[in-house]
């Protein structure tokens, strides 16, 4: 290696980590805009056909906000507002304290504020709350920050896309057939994931909570959302909620509820498992449940709730790669990159 080599090459590690430093931050909204872009693509090359690139990606945007950013927020909304149900059920004018304190003092003899206790401790705990105020407020707005971040991103992905694509395969050092062999794993594995996988946890979540609003669970948007979240694990899914759900009904009297929660999911959600999976599944790559498991549950380490996206897809491209090299690494050995 002569000196300018090498010089080119410490410039570009250089800023290569430095560029890398400025991505950790905003590493899974950035995520976030490749996997949208990567969904909506197919989208925007059939509306270019009719509007130019730059009002279809636009478009695409604003379906993207209304697809995943908004529903998002509902959810958030449910989660708050079960929250100050909560805190107002644990107000103490309505958990009459009194009759309490009195039943404690009939049975132990022993004379007990209940009250000036709950306010103690409400004291403190609004002490810990005053304290994480700050850091909260912190979360929300890099959590702003990073949506506005991943929405511009999408936008340039879906309206420069071609580019994009033309630049990593030029600047691949890899003959354009292997390219080739690649970018089609990659693709088989990607929608193998979202669609077999993302879009039958959608699936089951949704048609189980309907049967959750049916019988009249308490919360059931937001224990939908946790069904569609679990159901993108295989092997556990929707039962660990619609399950306790119906021993639920059992326990307040609701024989007649429970029964039909648990047939109709067990059926339905079975159905939906047993066979739509499979048809969809069967139309791309076949991933192993192995291979959900663990990116799963590394991704939500990893990346947090939307690692439940990313964690299967990243592990699936690893393994399309693997593929890739081992049809190709003999060849590749005696070959200089060419494109």
């Amino acid at each position: 290696m002569n000196l300018s080599k090498g010089y080119l090459l410490a410039l570009v590690t250089i800023f290569a980590y430095l560029s890398w430093q400025l991505v950790v931050p905003f590493l899974q909204y950035v995520l976030l805009a490749v996997l949208l872009a990567f969904v909506l693509f197919p989208l925007q090359k059939r509306l270019e056909g009719r509007i130019s690139p730059a009002i279809s990606a636009f478009l695409l945007v604003g379906l993207a906000i209304v697809g995943f950013i908004i529903p998002f927020v509902l959810v958030a909304a449910v989660i708050a507002e079960d929250a100050a149900d909560l805190l107002q059920e644990a107000d103490p004018e309505t958990l009459q304290f009194a009759e309490i304190e009195e039943l404690i003092e009939e049975e132990t003899g022993m004379e007990v504020n209940l009250t000036a206790t709950l306010a103690d401790s409400a004291e403190q705990i609004g002490s810990i709350v005053l304290e994480q105020a700050t850091a909260w407020f912190s979360a929300v707005t890099h959590a702003l920050i990073g949506l506005g971040l991943a929405l511009f991103l999408l936008y340039y992905l879906l309206k420069s896309g071609d580019d994009l694509l033309a630049w990593i395969r030029e600047i691949t050092p890899l003959p354009s057939d292997v390219q080739d062999d690649l970018y089609d794993e990659l693709d088989e594995v990607m929608w193998a994931v979202l669609a077999g996988h993302v879009l039958i946890a959608i699936i089951e979540g949704v048609v189980a909570g309907l049967a959750l609003f049916a019988v009249g669970i308490p919360n059931a948007a937001f224990w939908t959302f946790v069904m569609v979240i679990l159901s993108l694990v295989p092997l556990i899914g929707a039962p660990l909620v619609w399950g306790p759900a119906a021993i639920y009904l059992v326990l307040i009297g609701e024989p007649v509820l429970a029964g039909a929660l648990a047939v109709y999911s067990a059926i339905v959600v079975g159905v939906a498992d047993d066979y739509l999976r499979p048809i969809v599944v069967d139309r791309y790559a076949e991933i192993s449940p192995a291979v959900i498991i663990l990116g799963v549950l590394g991704g939500i380490y990893a990346f947090g709730i939307m690692g439940l996206f990313f964690g299967p897809v990243v592990v699936g491209a690893l393994i399309a790669i693997l593929e890739v090299v081992d049809d190709n690494y003999d060849r590749l050995g005696g070959e200089s990159g060419t494109t």
